[in-house]
């Protein structure tokens, strides 16, 4: 639960939930919770612990939808992948996203902090921040340019700074001044799903496939863009982990490294294969613990089954 304090003005309508009785001077005690998407890569349960609320993502297989974490697993999608059904992520519909607002308001908080994925990568963010107009303030949608785990250290910093007593508005420029102090790299080991997401040309996907290239993709702001190419997975691999090392020692230079977080994500199927991951990456920055998480189904649904990616990023608070 977080509280901050703000001035009494207007209308006991315009107030919205505020109570006399939590009156204090000339201010009031509001609740701020913090909201987010599961594709922050969080799980119900890590999000249960931390006090944040979280979205399940929908994922169609075969016409069918699924809700991440709720009626589908990632080892589910895996396997649906090996059996070359159809496969593709979606975003939540309006009546979803106002229900889960609302079922937030009825738990008793006067504001909400809602951080969904990228607007460069998804129409959810632009829709939620239309959404959001009919709340009159209450909800406030952040568009940090971020995704995974990126996106989860911004759902963090934002729990932190509503303890601290930062009311929702705040939080939201706060996230959004800092939203390019984070990098995310990436490779994928099979191109069907880049080539089905029309990201790459059929002929150029054939093409790599027979050479062994492998593209290395990067998130900085906006959009995913192809940062280089490799022969084989053990080459994208280091070249990602260049990529980390290089924003190290430039732009993030004279950051301390208690202030940043260095991550590994992918869509293994196995533990041993993702601490192989993690333990290369934590090898290279050994005074930064280093840890792992699975991609969410709404990213494996473009990358396919064992991709990697590891990322760096600043903490904010």
């Amino acid at each position: 639960m977080c509280v901050r304090c703000v001035p009494l003005r207007g209308s006991p309508r315009e107030r919205g939930n505020i109570t006399e009785s939590k009156r204090k001077g000339s201010y009031q005690t509001m609740k701020v919770a913090i909201a987010t998407d599961t594709n922050s890569g969080m799980t119900r349960e890590k999000a249960r612990e931390q006090g944040i609320y979280l979205l399940p993502m929908p994922v169609i297989i075969e016409d069918k939808m699924y809700l991440e974490g709720t009626d589908i697993t990632s080892a589910q999608l895996y396997e649906a992948m090996h059996q070359h059904q159809t496969i593709s992520s979606s975003q939540p519909s309006p009546g979803q996203i106002l229900e889960f607002w609302d079922g937030i308001l009825q738990d008793g908080y006067d504001e909400i902090v809602y951080i969904p994925m990228s607007s460069g990568l998804s129409n959810s963010c632009c829709n939620a921040i239309r959404f959001s107009q009919e709340y009159e303030g209450k909800v406030q949608v952040v568009d940090n340019h971020r995704i995974s785990v990126t996106q989860e250290t911004s759902v963090q910093c934002a729990q932190k700074l509503a303890g601290q007593g930062m009311g929702a508005k705040e939080i939201r420029e706060y996230l959004e001044q800092r939203a390019y102090d984070a990098s995310i790299y990436i490779t994928v080991d099979s191109m069907e799903y880049l080539k089905k997401g029309g990201r790459i040309t059929p002929a150029a996907a054939a093409f790599a496939t027979v050479l062994n290239l492998k593209p290395v993709l990067t998130i900085q702001g906006d959009k995913l863009d192809v940062y280089t190419k490799a022969r084989g997975m053990k080459q994208a691999e280091t070249k990602m982990i260049e990529a980390v090392r290089q924003d190290r020692l430039t732009r993030f230079g004279e950051v301390p490294d208690s202030q940043l977080r260095v991550e590994t994500a992918g869509t293994f199927e196995s533990e041993e294969q993702a601490q192989r991951w993690r333990q290369l990456v934590q090898a290279e920055f050994p005074t930064i613990p280093v840890s792992y998480v699975q991609l969410p189904c709404s990213i494996a649904c473009h990358v396919g089954i064992n991709a990697a990616g590891t990322g760096i990023v600043k903490k904010e608070a």
